[in-house]
């Protein structure tokens, strides 16, 4: 192992890496299993916050079909790069060193690769057969202390955690696309997961500048759940005729999906008045569906319980004892800078128009 047992884990920031044989570079305490889409995309974000990363391939290949997997790879991520310094966030300069800190790694060098990692992101093709195999290898492989984890979408955490040799360090971790652009990072976990592996992941995440959040082993995580309701309804209301696609995305984009960037969707609902909700679901239920706008009991409860959210103190948040005056004035604040960011916000008029 690359840490005796029980030694304690290094701080957020701190390498763990172990110098090579040839007295040069730490190994990587970051390792992405799986070199497709999602393995670069995490390997950028990584890179991009200063740290080396093993960008591991499990597939046997012939040198020929190694060389056009690395080519193909460093083409993505130089690429991925190359579009944010376009952007400005970081110069053309910096672009080779960034890139430069992703390590392609063949199967058989992993072993070597994986000696002192610290995190390991699982991403193989989503099925229960190349998880098993993967993890079966990562079980042989990886240090006691290491935390793993799968990048499935699809897989229950409670599922893959039966493959894993220490499950108590094993968690799901959804990052969504790109990987190295959208922030969240959903952590999901099952009932045997250490809280302080946990709480390490937390860290490791947010010292990269990623927003982790936690949920439970529940299908779609927080935000695929959400957004696929969404979208089927959006394609409902084009098949039905009810707007045309391109009046649907500039409603979502200036409206829906600009007040949901300044309030959570649960805080919208206390925001707003849960009652609100239960009356604008009953109708809908009447007249479009059912079992698609049938308010769930929970909604149901908090109506009868006069639980409506900001104006009656208690909701899905409590309000007792906040000044709600500076938190209206909080929520205004987010509200206009979504508004001056998307450069929909008009000053005053300071003529009295006819």
């Amino acid at each position: 192992m690359a840490n005796e047992p029980g030694a304690p884990e290094a701080p957020v920031g701190e390498s763990t890496g172990r110098v090579g044989a040839d007295g040069t570079a730490p190994r990587p305490r970051f390792v992405a299993v799986g070199a497709g889409r999602m393995g670069r995309g995490i390997a950028i974000a990584f890179a991009y916050a200063g740290h080396r990363i093993a960008l591991v391939d499990l597939r046997p290949r012939s040198d020929e079909a190694w060389a056009r997997l690395t080519a193909e790879a460093t083409a993505e991520i130089e690429g991925a790069l190359h579009g944010l310094a376009r952007q400005g966030v970081l110069r053309e300069a910096q672009v080779a060193p960034i890139a430069a800190r992703v390590q392609l790694v063949r199967v058989d060098e992993a072993p070597a690769a994986l000696a002192a990692a610290e995190l390991v992101f699982e991403g193989v093709p989503e099925t229960l057969e190349a998880k098993r195999e993967a993890f079966d290898w990562l079980n042989r492989h990886c240090r006691d202390e290491a935390i793993l984890t799968s990048t499935t979408s699809s897989i229950l955490v409670t599922q893959l955690a039966a493959l894993v040799r220490r499950p108590e360090r094993f968690l799901n971790m959804h990052w969504l696309n790109p990987a190295y652009v959208i922030p969240v990072v959903e952590l999901s976990c099952h009932a045997g997961t250490d809280a302080e592996v946990l709480a390490r992941t937390k860290a490791l995440l947010e010292a990269i500048g990623k927003l982790p959040v936690v949920c439970g082993p529940t299908p779609g995580y927080i935000v695929p759940r959400l957004q696929a309701l969404v979208m089927n309804e959006a394609a409902r209301m084009v098949e039905e005729g009810a707007a045309t696609a391109e009046e649907i995305d500039k409603a979502t984009r200036f409206g829906l999906g600009l007040r949901f960037a300044a309030l959570g969707v649960v805080e919208f609902i206390d925001f707003g008045g849960c009652d609100i909700l239960h009356h604008a679901s009953r109708e809908m239920s009447q007249t479009i569906d059912p079992a698609r706008y049938a308010a769930p009991a929970i909604v149901e409860d908090m109506v009868r319980q006069q639980r409506l959210g900001l104006k009656t103190g208690s909701g899905f948040y409590a309000y007792e004892g906040r000044d709600l005056a500076a938190y209206r004035a909080d929520v205004l604040a987010r509200t206009l800078a979504q508004l001056r960011s998307a450069g929909l916000w008009r000053g005053p008029q300071d003529e009295t128009l006819a």
